[in-house]
């Protein structure tokens, strides 16, 4: 099987610098068609290296993958991440007969945002002058309409891995921000990052031996591009980061301008 692994982007660039979040910036391809990225530039599209004067931010999510991308855009430091208190199980089966599954995942991430301030779960920074964002997210893998999340068990992800064998699928990740400013009754920003990935054809000793590995069981679709699952990648359109669990891109664009509003 040949396979690109994907994962290896990452090396290019070990610390969370402003040229790294300005190739990301160049290379996504869901960016506002007059937006340029230049660290010179004075266009509002890059979050600044320092937010401490400007608001506080807290991530509702224990995702490591998360936390390292908001290290990689220059946040290390910057926030605290708290893992929401919002019962996924309670709606899940419901909402997915309801909506599609872009609509899906951002109303979850909506959810998991807003649950965390609303449990007391923010205050820490509710003690500051400063606004308190707080940014939920989503991440599921879409395979022709059918909705798949994280595995339940080893089987369950053997069956994913099988399904997306020598097949393209979409990622999509939903993102929410709620701010203090409006007591985090609405949400500032909501949207859905979606990119596509083409499996190459696995066999089953392929599939057996990632399954031994572990890494499938606490990501959508039973894989990380970002790890071992990046090498059954055979091409990818739309945001890395998307599919990885947190769209560095959007996120960025989106929470400067609310920085600057």
């Amino acid at each position: 099987m040949k396979a690109v692994l994907l994962a290896t982007l990452l090396t290019l660039f070990p610390e969370p610098t402003l040229s790294a979040a300005t190739f990301i910036l160049s290379m996504s391809t869901n960016s506002p068609s007059k937006m340029t990225a230049k660290a010179t530039d004075n266009n509002n599209s890059l979050v600044p290296l320092d937010i401490s004067n400007k608001c506080k931010l807290v991530l509702a999510s224990q995702s490591p993958r998360r936390v390292e991308i908001l290290n990689m855009i220059g946040l290390m430091n910057q926030f605290r991440a708290q893992p929401s208190p919002f019962d996924e199980d309670e709606i899940r089966d419901e909402l997915k007969k309801q909506v599609n599954p872009p609509e899906y995942t951002r109303i979850m991430a909506e959810r998991k945002a807003q649950a965390l301030p609303l449990a007391g779960g923010c205050q820490e920074e509710m003690e500051s002058s400063l606004p308190v964002i707080v940014i939920g997210s989503d991440t599921i893998v879409d395979l022709d309409g059918t909705i798949l999340e994280k595995p339940r068990s080893e089987e369950e992800a053997v069956g994913m891995l099988r399904k997306l064998s020598g097949r393209k699928h979409q990622v999509h990740t939903g993102v929410a921000l709620y701010s203090s400013i409006n007591q985090f009754q609405d949400p500032v920003s909501s949207f859905t990052e979606t990119a596509q990935v083409e499996f190459a054809q696995l066999s089953e000793a392929d599939i057996a031996a990632y399954v031994a590995s572990g890494e499938p069981m606490d990501k959508a679709g039973s894989y990380g591009i970002q790890g071992i699952g990046g090498q059954f990648v055979k091409g990818i359109s739309g945001d890395f980061f998307a599919v990885m669990g947190f769209p560095m891109h959007r996120f960025s664009w989106e929470l400067a301008r609310i920085l600057n509003e």
